[in-house]
């Protein structure tokens, strides 16, 4: 799986990051994971013709000392489905800036 890990987080940057995803972002199936959705003007072509598996998100596990994000573009609704892709530069650059931003705002060192 291709991914971002922010990883050798203290307990207070954990818990930082912990408190941003929970503000700013939807909770996933399963305790830890967490859901940024794609933006619209950043689907591929054949995610905007995919109505039925959208909407289209990025997920996040937060862990006891670190955080990834994963790189795949997932549907909600469908697990197999020929638009669940890796991200595109442009979808990549999305959620690297989600990132940078959070690191920032959070005071994260790790």
């Amino acid at each position: 799986m291709r991914q971002y890990v922010i990883d050798q987080l203290s307990r207070e940057e954990r818990a930082n990051i912990e408190s941003c995803l929970k503000r700013s972002m939807q909770t996933g199936p399963v305790d830890g994971v967490y859901w940024i959705e794609v933006p619209r003007d950043l689907l591929s072509t054949e995610q905007r013709h995919h109505d039925e598996c959208g909407p289209f998100f990025f997920a996040v596990e937060l862990e006891a000392e670190a955080v990834s994000f994963e790189m795949l573009v997932r549907s909600q609704r469908n697990l197999h489905c020929s638009c669940i892709a890796y991200a595109s530069p442009a979808q990549r650059d999305f959620v690297l800036r989600f990132v940078d931003k959070m690191l920032q705002e959070e005071q994260i060192r790790a």
